[in-house]
């Protein structure tokens, strides 16, 4: 009789994340680096709507669109230095398309295509990140953007914007 384990070691946990089906670190910091200049432009355009909204649920909610905005910003840099990637300085190409756009509503309704276009993306990365601290950073961003895109939703409904 031997006295070696009936079976090998599972090595499973020491495995390449992408070997094993999760996003590896090149395609992680493209994603973040994507996010990361949608989140710059949406901040930029709610800036500049919240100045030139048309009544104040309107300029608060771009208030609070562009805190949440900058926040992402600042957590996607971190996470983008973590990873020793040097974060973009890139502004996205929606700022352009969103200031394109002169009526406050229909820029309004824009923005929340955009914010859609951003929760997404999350959802297709989310499943594929290992990293609990990037995972659940991403799952607060997500959970904000829907948040944001219901209380827009809301003003866009109610009648203030034309509709």
């Amino acid at each position: 009789m031997t006295q070696e384990p009936a079976s090998p070691p599972c090595y499973a946990a020491e495995a390449d994340d992408a070997y094993m089906g999760y996003a590896g670190r090149e395609e992680i910091v493209a994603a973040l680096h994507i996010l990361l200049e949608a989140e710059r432009a949406g901040a930029r355009v709610a800036l500049v709507a919240a100045k030139h909204g048309p009544e104040p649920d309107y300029a608060a909610l771009m208030r609070d669109v562009r805190g949440d905005e900058a926040r992402w910003c600042a957590m996607l840099s971190r996470h983008l230095k973590r990873l020793d990637a040097v974060p973009s300085r890139r502004t996205g190409d929606f700022y352009g398309k969103a200031m394109a756009i002169a009526e406050p509503w229909e820029r309004l309704a824009f923005l929340n295509r955009g914010q859609s276009w951003v929760v997404r993306k999350l959802e297709a990365l989310m499943p594929r990140i290992r990293d609990e601290r990037l995972h659940a950073d991403l799952r607060a961003m997500l959970e904000s953007h829907r948040a944001n895109i219901e209380r827009a939703g809301v003003l866009l409904d109610s009648g203030k914007g034309g509709a």
